[in-house]
């Protein structure tokens, strides 16, 4: 049996090895069927519910035709993939025959500029979100080592902390959009504006709980801790690795965890307001087509959002139990 047999029945095989099989049992049904049952209850609710919400563009789109919508966007993937495969066929075959009557002739190939699909748009988002949360990190970690590690640097920064913290992206997004305007200025960027701007946006407002919970877990360190330091003079840059991103780590990660669900949102809604690309522009232009497909459409985006967001962090969690010191700590 493969090893990833042996973890799909481990639950089932841990009731017949344990001595306590009651429990054992009790726990597989917590661990596996509450789950499955939790879905299958929300599920039925959700289909009882759509069939009796109408509106202007038909009756509220049920599990049966999110599914549907499912692989009818899976098919205009794979279509659109193909006309993109027979675009840079056709240009090869062309250049083909020009370097056949003319070997110094200059050929090249044009980018494909087909409509992006679903998939291209989710890509599109997480590159996006990955850039705006890994920015905001760099920022907030530093920042808020070293506010924690001096209480007057601190007591300087909270009122502009507590000030911009529950600023909504909606806010900044207009001033970004006009800074971004202004600064980037290029013949040939290496980035698009609108990618800049939807970073920019982004990093603003999920640095916030990195930020805070990196300062309140470092002005946490045990005295003893300190003391350990102090006594084995340790350089300041020794002390930080050491003694203050060990110690830290616990509530690092709660803010890190955090910033990415916030950064997750706020992306979303950027790219609705500003018509960036991405998943909030397809939920956006879904809602102004206006189609009998719509709603279908946007339902689906609403679950991948919330799916990925999911599996966002759930990858946090993962990191975070590999880099943490105690690893007897319960981490969800």
């Amino acid at each position: 049996m493969s090893h990833s047999s042996t973890n799909l029945f481990s639950p089932v095989l841990a009731i017949f090895q344990s001595e306590n099989p009651g429990a054992s049992v009790l726990s597989f049904f917590k661990q596996l069927i509450m789950p499955v049952i939790g879905i299958l209850v929300f599920l039925l609710i959700w289909d009882i519910g759509a069939k009796n919400i109408h509106t202007s563009l038909g009756t509220f789109p049920g599990p049966v035709q999110v599914y549907e919508q499912t692989l009818g966007l899976i098919d205009e993937h794979q279509a659109e993939r193909k006309k993109e495969v027979a675009f840079y066929e056709r240009q090869e075959k062309r250049n083909a025959k020009k370097l056949a009557k003319n070997p110094d002739a200059k050929v090249k190939i044009r980018p494909y500029t087909g409509k992006p699909t679903f998939f291209d748009q989710i890509g599109t988002s997480l590159v996006t979100v990955l850039a705006g949360f890994v920015l905001a990190s760099l920022i907030a970690i530093p920042a808020g080592i070293m506010i924690g590690l001096n209480q007057p640097l601190y007591s300087a920064l909270n009122p502009l902390i507590q000030l911009f913290k529950p600023v909504s992206p909606l806010a900044w997004l207009p001033l970004v959009t006009m800074v971004v305007s202004a600064l980037y200025v290029s013949k040939d960027p290496m980035f698009a504006k609108s990618f800049i701007t939807s970073l920019v946006t982004v990093s603003l407002c999920c640095l916030w709980p990195t930020l805070l919970n990196t300062a309140v877990g470092v002005s946490a360190i045990s005295k003893d801790l300190q003391n350990v330091s102090q006594v084995l003079r340790l350089s300041f840059m020794t002390h930080v690795v050491k003694i203050v991103l060990p110690s830290s780590i616990p509530m690092m990660f709660t803010g890190l965890r955090l910033s990415l669900g916030i950064a997750w949102m706020v992306l979303i809604a950027a790219e609705m307001l500003a018509q960036n690309p991405g998943l909030g522009k397809f939920v956006w232009d879904e809602f102004q087509n206006g189609s009998s497909n719509s709603l279908g459409r946007i339902m689906v985006a609403v679950l991948v959002i919330g799916l990925i967001g999911f599996m966002l962090d759930r990858i946090m969690l993962l990191i975070q139990k590999k880099v943490s010191w105690d690893k007897t700590a319960v981490l969800r």
